[in-house]
């Protein structure tokens, strides 16, 4: 046999003497395969290198044990974390996972949505890039759409997310609360539902301190040239809040180029908490998400749907909403009468 071929099931049958039907009932652990044919068998695949597919076997199966998963950056740490957990329970649960990127990008999204379809998986997880993703979703996709972390526009699909209005208010309050007049607050785009509701529940929380947004948009170049300016300008904001990661990662380098000292010069608060978070000096404060307890918990509700028999499939009708609580962690990148200080709180 050519070292790069692949050997195939036909192969094995003929190295052990048995037909394809009996090589697969061994392969699957079928009873009524006789220990001198699985025997047989199991030195065939051990001598040729034999793999099972298990696409080709999931195909045939009558019930599926693979899901996708579809994450807007597997670069994002917060998504990389919620993917890793996933990777743990559907395991636990005898399931393997799909688990596509669209690269923040709302047309490579609907590619890998419709790519997806052609592995038939049993169920899909979705965090997606924006809120318009049933106009994404191919015909025919079959099985559950549990949606987490980003909100989807309409009502048609089960979610866990967070309470990112009340968490958000969180922070203005505090900012409020340390006699910061005005905010500067960053976010990619309200046409993601979680930056607005981030936005909306900052500026009602707001008080008497000024708050505006700039919207900065994914990766664009000219927008942060405007952030820019307006931080070297005559009157830069006493404080700033980013209201996602990628945005916060970028903003704090900025600060660091323009020259402004946190928290002398400026506070600067984080909605999504990261490990980086707590090592610079001072440590900002941040709103920290329960990824790991959001992973779980859309996996067990996709479960869940799985497990409906066909009497209850009106079930999937009533839609089902959960929202967790996040931990707002204050410390000293917004705290300039006590930098050592530090509190944690929900949200």
């Amino acid at each position: 046999m050519n070292k790069r071929s692949v050997p195939s099931i036909r192969l094995v049958a003929e190295r052990a003497g048995v037909s394809v039907a009996t090589v697969s009932n061994v392969l699957n652990n079928k009873p009524n395969v006789s220990p001198d044919f699985a025997s047989r068998v199991h030195l065939a695949v051990r001598e040729l290198g034999y793999v099972v597919s298990r696409a080709a076997s999931q195909m045939r199966s009558e019930r599926h044990r693979l899901a996708g998963v579809v994450v807007p950056d597997l670069t994002n740490p917060m998504f990389a974390s919620f993917v890793s957990t996933l990777e743990h329970v559907a395991r636990l649960d005898g399931f393997d996972l799909i688990v596509v990127s669209a690269r923040n990008n709302a047309e490579e999204e609907r590619a890998r949505l419709d790519d997806l379809r052609a592995w038939r998986p049993a169920g899909l997880i979705v965090i997606p890039c924006d809120g318009a993703l049933t106009d994404r979703l191919p015909q025919g996709l079959g099985g559950p759409v549990v949606v987490a972390d980003r909100i989807p526009d309409d009502h048609a699909f089960d979610l866990i997310a967070v309470n990112n209005g009340s968490a958000a208010a969180s922070i203005a309050a505090h900012l409020s609360e340390q006699g910061f007049a005005d905010c500067l607050v960053l976010g990619t785009s309200l046409g993601i539902t979680n930056v607005r509701e981030r936005w909306d529940g900052f500026r009602a929380a707001a008080g008497p301190m000024r708050a505006e947004l700039i919207e900065v948009g994914i990766d664009d170049d000219a927008r942060f040239q405007l952030l820019e300016e307006r931080l070297r300008g005559p009157n830069p904001p006493r404080a700033l809040f980013a209201l996602d990661h990628q945005t916060s990662i970028a903003a704090y380098r900025l600060l660091g180029e323009v020259g402004l000292s946190i928290p002398h010069d400026i506070a600067f608060a984080s909605f999504d908490e990261m490990e980086w978070m707590r090592l610079v000096s001072p440590p900002i404060t941040a709103v920290r998400q329960p990824v790991e307890e959001m992973a779980q918990a859309a996996w067990r509700h996709l479960v869940r749907r799985l497990e409906e028999d066909r009497a209850e499939e009106r079930k999937r009708d009533r839609k089902q909403i959960r929202r967790l609580r996040c931990a707002i962690e204050i410390r000293g990148s917004t705290l300039p009468r006590c930098r050592t200080s530090r509190r944690s709180e929900t949200a």
